[in-house]
């Protein structure tokens, strides 16, 4: 029965069949044929995008269309198959991105196919992600900023070793997964990559409670980073967007190409926008 649902896309015009994404799909999606990237069956992709982290050309993107319907059972016939780590990876990509449906599906047909398998921790929450795959600097990673291991001063302290406020990894915008769980709900900076270098205090005045995503509007692909954007924009809540440049006039173009997403989502989001001189001080506009 075909109904529409959320589903892979591959743009094979930027698709270089370098192969990373195929890993990153324990769900067995992803092949690489006639030197290109290709999905194989729409009962393979659950379309919670793994593969588009770790895509360098950012080839893969979600769109919602008519396919056939996700099929769990399909999925873990050819999953065994391929070994206990991709089990694994699996159900970890299931657990991380909330599908307790399929997880269910998945540990009772593990139960009834592979009984000596630990199914079981992944309900309730004992097993420990990091099953290796992919990109190390592009793996999708969240922290609470109350569970730092680094020593750091008392918040606002102007002397001694200050905290980091990054929240998330990875923050190129070219790398982000536009289902990651961190962007949900989140307050979002959106930042040229000159600004962190130039203003001194990046970190305790913007940063600090936000989500962050940084990119350059000249050196960068900025209609691709409109498009990837407005993807986000449309497929998760955030709660806010504040963009900071720097006042060089090409870096102006951030702005525009978040507006333009924003507008292109069709979601009326809180937004606010920064400048910063070459000098490291805030402009006054």
């Amino acid at each position: 029965m075909i109904s529409r649902r959320k589903i892979i896309r591959i743009d094979t015009s930027r698709c270089t069949g370098c192969g990373l994404c195929v890993p990153d799909c324990p769900e067995g999606a992803l092949q690489i044929i006639d030197g290109k990237a290709r999905l194989i069956s729409d009962l393979f992709c659950d379309g919670l995008g793994a593969c588009i982290g770790t895509c360098p050309e950012d080839a893969i993107s979600i769109e919602e269309r008519e396919a056939e319907p996700y099929d769990e059972k399909r999925v873990m016939e050819n999953i065994v198959k391929a070994g206990t780590n991709t089990i694994k990876a699996h159900l970890a990509h299931l657990k991380d991105h909330g599908e307790t449906k399929y997880l269910r599906e998945a540990v009772e047909y593990l139960r009834e196919n592979k009984p000596d398998f630990p199914a079981h921790e992944f309900i309730t929450g004992e097993h420990k992600h990091g099953v290796p795959h992919g990109c190390p600097g592009s793996q999708v990673i969240s922290w609470d900023e109350n569970k730092r291991s680094e020593p750091a001063a008392a918040a606002g302290a102007e002397t001694g070793k200050r905290p980091s406020q990054l929240r998330q990894w990875p923050v190129q915008l070219m790398l982000v997964n536009p289902l990651a769980s961190y962007l949900e709900a989140a307050d979002l900076l959106i930042a040229a990559d000159c600004v962190p270098f130039a203003y001194a205090d990046f970190h305790r005045d913007f940063l600090k409670g936000k989500t962050l995503v940084v990119g350059c509007p000249k050196l960068d692909d900025a209609e691709h980073y409109r498009e990837k954007l407005t993807n986000i924009f449309k497929t998760v809540s955030i709660k806010s967007v504040t963009v900071v440049n720097m006042e060089v006039p090409c870096c102006f173009g951030l702005r525009e190409l978040v507006k333009g997403a924003l507008k292109a989502s069709g979601k009326k989001i809180p937004y606010c926008d920064i400048t910063v001189s070459i000098k490291g001080g805030l402009k006054e506009e």
